[in-house]
């Protein structure tokens, strides 16, 4: 008889028994014992098998992580489908550090970062542009179907995945994410099944504008938390084709429920494809209403706590695209910086501006003019995650801004909306 709860095949029941290694059967293991504690019944196979991992930093601190990488290398396992995996934490070339900042980065934080990054590439890691929070993208290709199965983790590329894909994936932890991918199969509970993915709120949208999106989102994350809703009326403002201004909003959207909540799912009526295809059929009987009109999204902002020592100081720093900005925001971007210079009397950013992107969006960028109109404007581009650049103690004497609701929740960074953030960098406003 099985010491397990869940319903296990033959062939499952042999791996942990050993029959492909013990290190294999501790990957099947953990991921059956995490299933069970979320009551899950069976296992259910990754259909998607590229992954995407959430740990991409080599912080001392996590040895342990290390040592389970080294005995995976030793037991000769890779994720079959190999892996993306979320943005590098540096990135001096065009995020230049103080020779302060360098030493807790290099001595400290990320001590151990060229070691994981040869461990990332032993497991599976897909290349070496593979470090991105939008792995989803076409141009870096690990883009799943509607109804796959994936073994992912990162809060925005799981949200996006299970929303805008039509996806199947719940939110995972560091190494869970990994395992999955390596042993080819999940949990079913949550997000992976269809009661799960069934809508508790309701969500109206009355704003007399197209609301910011990392404004909206956060609204909505901080009301249902970890909750699936269901949103009216936005396809007023973003069309009903996921077009690539729809798709950009969505991603910067779902980013601030993940984050400012614990979303992993949201429907939008008429947009998203599990939304189109059921409709209301998604939404439980006895959902939860929230109606955001303006002065709902302005109470929600005036909520942020500002974190800089001197609230009517000017920013020194502006991060713009925490998620990774898509091709066409980067478009827009230049040629809305060039003009907004060109207008103020301008010809360089009045701010240190740092646009983020995959590296496989970056590299497309830098094919058109412009990229040459946006560096000749003294701001740079660069594949780094700002949130990993911001968790250096150092880095809080600055006083950053940003358009993300993400960063401006997990670190010190000021919350600006996109109109804003371009007044700050174009030398118009006053941060």
């Amino acid at each position: 008889m099985s010491e397990y709860k869940m319903e296990l095949t033959a062939e499952q029941l042999a791996v942990l028994g050993g029959s492909e290694g013990e290190t294999m059967a501790k990957i099947l293991r953990t991921v059956v014992e995490f299933g069970e504690i979320f009551g899950a019944k069976r296992l259910v196979p990754v259909t998607h098998r590229e992954g995407h991992l959430v740990t991409s930093f080599g912080i001392g601190l996590l040895e342990p992580l290390f040592r389970t990488m080294d005995e995976l290398i030793d037991a000769g396992l890779t994720a079959p489908g190999g892996f993306t995996v979320d943005p590098r934490p540096l990135d001096y070339a065009n995020v230049p550090c103080n020779p302060a900042e360098k030493l807790i980065f290099n001595k400290i934080m990320y001590s151990q970062q060229e070691r994981y990054e040869k461990q990332l590439r032993a497991v599976g890691l897909v290349n070496a542009n593979g470090f991105t929070c939008t792995s989803y993208l076409p141009e870096v290709g690990n883009t799943p179907k509607k109804g796959d199965v994936l073994s992912w983790a990162e809060s925005s590329a799981v949200v996006f995945a299970n929303s805008v894909l039509g996806a199947r994936c719940n939110r995972n932890s560091g190494m869970l994410d990994l395992f999955g991918s390596i042993v080819g199969y999940v949990p079913e509970f949550g997000l992976v099944t269809d009661e799960g993915r069934r809508a508790s709120w309701k969500v109206y949208v009355k704003t007399t504008k197209k609301p910011e999106a990392q404004l909206l989102g956060s609204a909505i994350g901080m009301k249902v938390v970890e909750d699936v809703p269901y949103v009216y009326g936005l396809t007023e403002y973003i069309g009903s084709e996921l077009d690539d201004d729809a798709v950009a909003y969505l991603k910067n959207f779902g980013a601030a429920t993940a984050s400012n909540g614990a979303v992993g799912l949201y429907h939008i009526d008429g947009l998203t494809p599990e939304a189109k295809e059921l409709g209301e059929a998604l939404i439980s009987p006895d959902a939860n209403t929230y109606v955001i009109d303006d002065a709902e999204l302005e109470r929600v902002r005036e909520s942020y706590p500002v974190m800089w020592k001197k609230k009517d100081a000017k920013a020194q720093l502006c991060f713009i695209g925490c998620p990774h900005l898509t091709f066409s925001e980067l478009c827009g971007w230049a040629e809305n910086l060039s003009d907004a210079l060109a207008k103020n009397g301008r010809t360089r950013v009045a701010v240190r501006t740092v646009f983020t992107a995959s590296p496989d969006v970056a590299a497309r960028f830098r094919a058109t003019p412009l990229y040459r109109k946006l560096i000749a404007s003294g701001a740079t581009l660069s594949s780094i995650c700002p949130l990993m650049y911001t968790n250096n103690p150092l880095t809080h004497m600055k006083n950053i801004a940003t358009n993300s609701n993400k960063l401006r929740t997990y670190s010190l960074a000021r919350y600006y909306t996109d109109a804003e953030m371009l007044d700050i960098i174009s030398g118009k406003g006053a941060a």
